[in-house]
């Protein structure tokens, strides 16, 4: 299957009862695929008149609480994000999905990295977070979707997927129903969504909060949430970093093309090894800074002209070089490029 094809198919299997959409270039697939499949599965489709419509309408669902979720590209996640900071202030689960494409502006339609940013910092106003994933392969994509469900609903909060052109059109085989890289979790109680109150106490959910003191109360209980997300929710592989002296960090399509340089690198006799986040947030910055205790070189790769590798620079602390190599625009590194600038390196003498 396509990535989208893929990814729609498996948020039906997560259970997904309602989805929103409006159309954009290169997600299309997502939105024409729940057209048919959910209403066959008599659930919720709605083709909304706008990117604002739609993330309002998963803030609605998603306050019954019904699993919801919405999807675009770069852009329109720009115009829901609005939409995300009420989600996360009002304490509601959400997966939202983003097939990135080339920025800033209306830019094209051609893979990028370029909204790491706006994923892993919150990307609207307020002090919060999203949960953000980064998969690299069509599975992993497919997989991604019953943890993303799985995480809103533990920790009531929207869950970004970052997916780009190339993995939402590329094609790979797929196992649907088979057994999942991350088990399912029993998801908790919903008993503060609004499910007509007769014979109980009323819920209300909002993100506004005037009373003085309130705000910051609620402020500072996301904050131990998030605390307790980075604790318990970072994944990421790892590929012969003990005996490497130069460590490549890629997360998603970029990280495929690093797999390739790496190998091949090896083959010449450098010492080389891979990190791939595959939660952007939480970043793995614990297994990172681990890395960077014996003197290494990192070299960071994105298909942005440098995003993640300010992270990896936080994590690594000073402990040890940082360089980046990147290219922007839906401009994709090759594995020749990637092979190069490792061969350039130079390896600092420990001191």
């Amino acid at each position: 299957m396509c990535g989208n094809e893929a990814l729609a198919e498996a948020a039906i299997i997560a259970g997904v009862d309602a989805y929103f959409g409006y159309p954009i270039t290169p997600q299309n697939e997502i939105t024409a695929y729940m057209s048919r499949r959910m209403p066959e599965e008599g659930r919720v489709f709605v083709q909304c008149e706008s990117e604002l419509a739609a993330i309002n309408m998963v803030f609605g669902a998603s306050a019954t609480g019904k699993r919801s979720m919405t999807t675009s590209s770069s852009p329109g996640i720009s115009l829901m994000q609005e939409g995300l900071s009420y989600l996360a202030g009002a304490e509601l689960p959400a997966v939202v999905v983003n097939v990135m494409r080339g920025g800033p502006g209306l830019g094209n339609i051609a893979p990028a990295q370029g909204d790491y940013f706006q994923a892993t910092r919150g990307g609207g106003h307020g002090d919060y977070r999203t949960i953000t994933l980064g998969p690299s392969s069509v599975q992993e994509l497919v997989d991604c979707m019953g943890l993303a469900f799985d995480l809103a609903d533990e920790y009531r909060m929207p869950v970004i997927i970052l997916a780009d052109g190339i993995l939402g059109q590329m094609m790979e085989p797929v196992v649907l129903n088979g057994e999942k890289r991350w088990p399912k979790r029993e998801p908790p109680a919903k008993d503060w969504a609004l499910t007509g109150a007769s014979g109980r106490k009323q819920n209300i959910v909002r993100s506004l909060w005037l009373k003085e003191g309130v705000l910051e109360e609620l402020n500072n209980k996301l904050h131990r949430r998030y605390k307790q997300i980075e604790k318990n929710e970072v994944i990421c592989e790892q590929y012969e970093v003990d005996y490497a002296e130069i460590v490549v960090v890629a997360y998603g399509v970029a990280a495929r093309i690093v797999r390739g340089a790496v190998t091949r690198a090896r083959e010449q006799g450098i010492k080389v090894g891979w990190i791939r986040p595959i939660t952007l947030w939480p970043f793995p910055t614990e297994q990172i800074s681990k890395a960077a205790e014996e003197l290494k070189v990192f070299l960071v790769v994105e298909m942005s002209l440098g995003q993640m590798v300010e992270d990896v620079k936080l994590a690594v602390a000073g402990k040890a070089p940082v360089l980046f190599f990147g290219r922007a625009g839906g401009a994709v590194p090759t594995v020749e490029q990637v092979l190069e600038t490792i061969r350039q390196l130079t390896i600092p003498e420990k001191r």
